[in-house]
């Protein structure tokens, strides 16, 4: 190929590759800086993150400290960067808003013209200032950068002298939302997985014609919003709704079953939803599998039940990888159906991220547990290629 050639096709995919830049690699990109990211206590408090350097973190700093802390609360522009601040610190203490917005709003201090003085008044407007745990939090988010908020969402955090231990039990939580989120995931998977791959092979079985007008249903889900869908399960699955209605009709329940706002709601949502993704790479796969091998087989005296496993079966490998990890990555990102359908012990990982980003405005452990979705996310494609040494594709 020449070089002109070249250059055409590259000038051909540049547009796909700037739109894969601005709308896939700068947002993630952003999410991990933003997971690191601690300015809050460094710009507002530099005065202060300087004197409290030498200090030892155990006894009540020095006179020089609350000096500089008085000194960089009076210059903050207005009561939102005091606020930031407050946020900030109160993650790592509980009661430090209310102490460092009291102290910003008794601005200026009176009577104070020294280290010591400020010091004393400080400590006579609230006795707190000598509790050395809220300078801990104040020396401790000293730097721009910070690994707190991975460490968070691994259920581990930094001590006074900034070493990294477990939290303690009652405060462990994502760890196990994570085993959680996972093994949801897992379930709806498998369920898809049983679902999908004899709908499929039914489907590589049919002639084009036939076979083309079915896969228009596996794809109508494609056409409807998620929001739509779940609804939809919300009115089946209620104690008064189709389900449980025709159970009782047939008389094989006695009384409505709990399908809602539990994991077994969830599941059967999730895997309605995510089916269609696991039927498309195994019918795929399917169509190229030559239907002579399974006759060739039986011919050959294997009973058509062996031949199936020990023959199909294994070429259909790759269809089965792409459909299960397609599915999975897909799920441990899910939020509106456990949202919608599941319980409170039913919420995925996805939930709390919204909850950070939404409710409680933390930005910073909204994007620590969004990286550990990522770090997820590129484990399992990880050991997808290393076990099946191959791209990831739809046939």
């Amino acid at each position: 190929m020449t070089l002109g050639r070249r250059l055409q096709a590259f000038s051909l995919t540049l547009p796909l590759l700037l739109f894969l830049l601005v709308t896939f690699l700068v947002p993630i990109a952003a999410l991990l800086k933003r997971a690191v990211e601690n300015p809050e206590v460094a710009t507002a408090l530099p005065r202060t993150v300087v004197a409290l350097a030498a200090w030892d973190r155990h006894a009540v700093p020095a006179p020089d400290a609350f000096a500089a802390l008085v000194a960089d609360l009076g210059t903050l522009p207005d009561s939102s960067d005091a606020g930031a601040v407050a946020r900030r610190l109160n993650t790592e203490v509980a009661g430090a808003r209310s102490l460092v917005m009291g102290t910003y709003r008794a601005l200026p201090l009176a009577g104070a013209p020294d280290a010591a003085g400020i010091r004393a008044t400080l400590l006579a407007l609230d006795e707190r200032w000598a509790e050395p745990r809220y300078w801990q939090a104040i020396a401790k988010n000293g730097s721009r950068w910070t690994p707190d908020y991975l460490l968070a969402a691994v259920d581990l955090r930094r001590d006074a002298a900034g070493q990294v231990e477990r939290m303690p039990e009652d405060q462990r939580a994502f760890a196990r939302i994570l085993g959680r989120t996972f093994a949801i995931s897992a379930v709806v998977t498998l369920c898809c997985l049983l679902l999908g791959y004899p709908l499929a092979w039914w489907l590589s079985t049919l002639p084009a014609r036939r076979a083309n007008v079915l896969m228009i249903l596996v794809l109508v889900p494609f056409w409807t919003s998620i929001l739509v869908r779940v609804a939809a399960w919300i009115v089946l699955l209620q104690s008064q709704g189709l389900v449980n209605r025709g159970l009782m009709g047939l008389g094989l329940i006695d009384e409505p079953l709990p399908l809602l706002f539990n994991r077994l709601g969830v599941v059967i949502a999730m895997t309605h939803i995510l089916l269609p993704f696991m039927i498309l790479p195994l019918y795929s796969v399917m169509k190229s599998v030559p239907a002579t091998y399974l006759r060739a087989a039986v011919s050959l005296g294997s009973p058509p039940l062996a031949a199936f496993f020990r023959v199909y079966v294994p070429q259909t490998f790759p269809g089965i990888g792409a459909g299960v990890l397609l599915v999975f990555i897909l799920s441990i990102g899910y939020y509106v159906t456990p949202a919608l359908l599941g319980g409170a012990d039913d919420q995925m990982l996805s939930y709390y991220i919204a909850q950070y980003t939404n409710v409680n405005i933390n930005w910073g452990m909204a994007c620590g547990l969004g990286a550990l979705l990522l770090s997820a996310t590129l484990v399992l494609y990880a050991v997808y290629r290393r076990v099946v040494k191959s791209e990831l594709s739809l046939g």
